[in-house]
């Protein structure tokens, strides 16, 4: 059974009147917390798409550069869309449901995070009221400001990212605490543990990009130590 399946079948338990936190309950363990993973990503992702005003045609295909979304599933990804986009409950409430059943899983609320920026750029633009929504949903689910400038470091294209940002360290940093943490990240990106933690195989391209902002940062930091 596919995961865009499973999906489905939680969006019929919404239909039939369970609640969004019900269903999100019954997917608190593997495997089904990569179906609340996806949901999470695309029905937060839905709610910001409309932040700026408009919902454009990029971001509705970041949904599918995100997630491998075979061609015979996209009806269901889309159901999920609409509903959360339809759906009067507001993003803030979404968001603690998310955070409440994440919480334990460390990491995992990170990778929701690259998820939502991932989509926040993906019409070629980074919009102020986007920013604010997700610097809110960063605050719900309990990242530090540290995390967060880290993770938009490595997607929002309106400046040179900071390497120190990137890796998450202040720039007073020994080289010795730089390479520690660059460690750590690229092997917090490695595909087992991406999935560890419930995000999805279809989502897994996600951890290209931020090992490849990883790298770069800390190659620029290595420079300029030299």
């Amino acid at each position: 059974m596919s995961i865009w399946t499973r999906i489905t079948d939680a969006i019929e338990a919404l239909r039939a009147g369970q609640s969004l936190y019900e269903v999100f309950e019954k997917l608190r363990s593997p495997p089904e917390r990569s179906v609340a993973f996806t949901i999470a990503v695309i029905a937060l992702g839905a709610k910001m798409a409309k932040a700026d005003g408009l919902v454009t045609r990029d971001e509705v295909t970041a949904f599918r550069e995100v997630f491998h979304i075979p061609r015979e599933d996209e009806a269901s990804a889309g159901r999920v869309y609409d509903l959360a986009r339809q759906d009067v409950a507001g993003f803030e409430e979404y968001a603690h449901r998310v955070a409440g059943m994440f919480k334990s899983a460390e990491g995992t609320l990170c990778d929701l995070m690259e998820g939502l920026f991932y989509i926040a750029v993906a019409d070629g633009s980074y919009h102020e009221l986007e920013n604010d929504f997700l610097k809110r949903v960063a605050d719900i689910f309990g990242l530090s400001e540290r995390q967060f400038r880290s993770v938009r470091a490595r997607f929002v294209p309106d400046a040179d990212p900071d390497p120190w940002d990137v890796l998450g360290v202040e720039p007073d940093a020994s080289m010795d605490e730089i390479r520690a943490a660059w460690r750590q990240l690229v092997r917090d990106s490695h595909p087992d543990r991406m999935i560890s933690r419930g995000v999805p195989e279809e989502a897994i391209r996600m951890a290209e990009k931020r090992l490849i902002a990883i790298n770069r940062a800390w190659e620029e930091i290595s420079a300029k130590a030299a």
